[in-house]
């Protein structure tokens, strides 16, 4: 099993938790109620385990009462500061746990086993937890770092194509940041995984990915845990692609946070051409990337419609936003802009 920076890449079964988890007393597995017979496999395995919450997770059910359902639930089953919270389940379940960790009795430990490749490759990474309000995403939340998280292949194999893909755009937006050789590495991969007809996926190549991702994102927190400068550069993507999930949600319209963060990173990149900044072309080549392995790349909602939900963005500061912008594959720029200046430039383009 490889380990660095909290992160453990299991090279066996769900099972191979319990010599993990060896001398925890008090363990608490919540899980997405939809990973029954993972959290099964789990709970027959870790004799620490004294009891098991499901979650029904959606963006929806992503609040504050989500959160005291849990706390009393673990406050009736006499939890102590000693607890372990164990959360199994995509980066809703993993957000929700480590912030239910965060407070209840002014915080106990948790630790994630992340079972979706968004969550491996980004939000069970970096210990930002979190839970929406009034639809706007993660604007109640605290820095409470796991134990440790733990990659495991079998978990993804259940995956569905468009979580996957989803999953991928967070992977892609990683190596954008950090690693542009990687980033073409990773669209080849996901380009010939979504060619072959029979779905497989090189479970070997895939992890070697998500590891190299997933220590990328940990290295830029480690060296900016609480998001006061470089960590920011995480968020490519992700201020239009807040607006967008927002804007789906009001409109009930069906779209994953990944889904979203593509898009958002391709608004990113047309930004950044548009203020010069971005190597000439770089839009047009990463809708082609994206494109090639099935991510969505154009927003279904007009700019208008964004920008209130970017004003109301949980980083904006003085009326402006960290607009995380691409330069080239591997490189990023921090641009404070106000919504309302980064919208009139998109809609001259």
């Amino acid at each position: 099993m490889a380990k660095k920076n909290g992160i453990l890449l299991a090279d066996g079964a769900l099972s191979s938790l319990a010599a993990l988890l060896e001398g925890e007393k008090e363990v608490y597995l919540i899980y997405d109620e939809n990973l029954t017979a993972f959290a099964k496999e789990i709970s027959a395995a870790v004799p620490s385990i004294r009891k098991s919450i499901a979650l029904s997770t959606s963006e929806e059910l992503k609040t504050m009462e989500t959160v005291l359902a849990i706390e009393r639930q673990l406050l009736q089953a006499d939890a102590t500061r000693n607890a372990l919270l164990l959360a199994l389940g995509g980066g809703i379940t993993t957000d929700i746990t480590g912030f239910v960790a965060s407070i209840y009795k002014r915080g106990v430990r948790y630790a994630n086993i992340p079972t979706t490749l968004l969550a491996q490759v980004d939000a069970a990474i970096g210990g930002k937890t979190g839970v929406n309000l009034d639809g706007y995403k993660n604007m109640l939340g605290s820095f409470l770092q796991p134990q440790f998280t733990y990659l495991c292949p079998e978990v993804l194999r259940t995956l569905g194509q468009r979580d996957f893909l989803a999953g991928a755009a967070e992977l892609l937006k990683t190596f954008l940041i950090a690693d542009g050789g990687r980033y073409k590495e990773a669209v080849r991969f996901l380009d010939c995984a979504r060619k072959d007809k029979r779905g497989d996926r090189n479970d070997k190549e895939l992890m070697g990915l998500i590891w190299e991702a997933a220590q990328i994102k940990a290295g830029i927190v480690e060296r900016d845990p609480l998001e006061q400068g470089e960590r920011a550069v995480l968020n490519l993507g992700h201020t239009f692609g807040h607006a967008i999930e927002h804007q789906a949600q009001l409109c009930c319209d069906d779209i994953r946070h990944g889904e979203a963060v593509a898009m958002g990173i391709i608004m990113a990149a047309r930004l950044s051409e548009a203020m010069i900044i971005a190597e000439n072309g770089l839009a047009d080549t990463l809708v082609a990337d994206f494109k090639s392995i099935g991510l969505p790349v154009k927003s279904p909602y007009p700019l208008d419609s964004l920008r209130e939900a970017m004003e109301k963005d949980k980083k904006s500061a003085g009326g402006k936003v960290k607009f995380i912008l691409p330069l080239k594959p591997g490189e990023v720029r921090i641009v404070p802009l106000s919504p309302a200046e980064a919208c009139e430039i998109l809609s001259k383009i």
